[in-house]
């Protein structure tokens, strides 16, 4: 089949499954490597070792391209963990924040699609739907945490979620403290400790999703 052939013309899991895996990887390589200002399609249809008029009629535009990675990052994180406590399961929410952040390759990306969400209105978008993706991924482990009275009723699950994983964002964009482990767990205990005091409990949408 020619190299622009239409995607979705060939069966789920052949070419077009094959072309998409190898063109965001190569995205996500010039990302790591220049930033989003440097992006183009060209240059990654060149990485994917694909036709140019294939990643152009897919993806039409570097942020289509950046917003379809986003939604494959979204889909290959790793799911969520249930350890029968709330404690148990920010923590394992932290950590997972955590190695992902302190991964060379993904850390490095990370940083640079935050940067360009910061200038670029349609990539903001996309990055917000990949957090929202995570953070309903998540949200159940507190809804399930109000039903064993661990936390308030009406806690609003998705604030609690954000609530662990943002100092970890503050360290790794902001303050360049020590990103590890410990760090992950005292994100999850005091998140833990705001929502048992009540405070993503009232006016929020009570851990129910929007």
């Amino acid at each position: 089949m020619p190299d622009d052939a239409e995607p979705g013309t060939v069966r789920p899991g052949g070419r077009t499954a094959r072309v998409r895996e190898a063109v965001l990887r190569a995205a996500e390589d010039a990302l790591t490597e220049q930033g989003f200002t440097r992006l183009d399609l060209a240059d990654i249809a060149r990485r994917a070792g694909v036709g140019k008029t294939t990643v152009y009629r897919r993806w039409g535009t570097v942020t289509g391209l950046v917003a379809d990675l986003l939604l494959d990052m979204a889909e290959q994180s790793a799911p969520r963990t249930e350890t029968g406590s709330l404690l148990g399961d920010l923590k394992a929410n932290a950590r997972l924040v955590q190695r992902t952040l302190t991964d060379p390759r993904q850390g490095a990306l990370f940083k640079a699609l935050i940067a360009a969400a910061t200038c670029d209105a349609k990539t903001a978008t996309a990055l917000h739907r990949f957090y929202d993706i995570r953070v309903r991924e998540w949200a159940p482990c507190v809804q399930q945490a109000v039903g064993r009275g661990e936390v308030p009723e009406g806690t609003d699950a998705h604030e609690v979620v954000r609530a662990v994983s943002a100092p970890l964002y503050y360290q790794l964009l902001i303050s360049g403290g020590r990103l590890d482990e410990a760090a992950a767990d005292r994100a999850a205990e005091a998140a833990l400790a705001a929502a048992r005091a009540g405070a993503y409990a009232g006016d929020g949408d009570g851990g129910e999703p929007a």
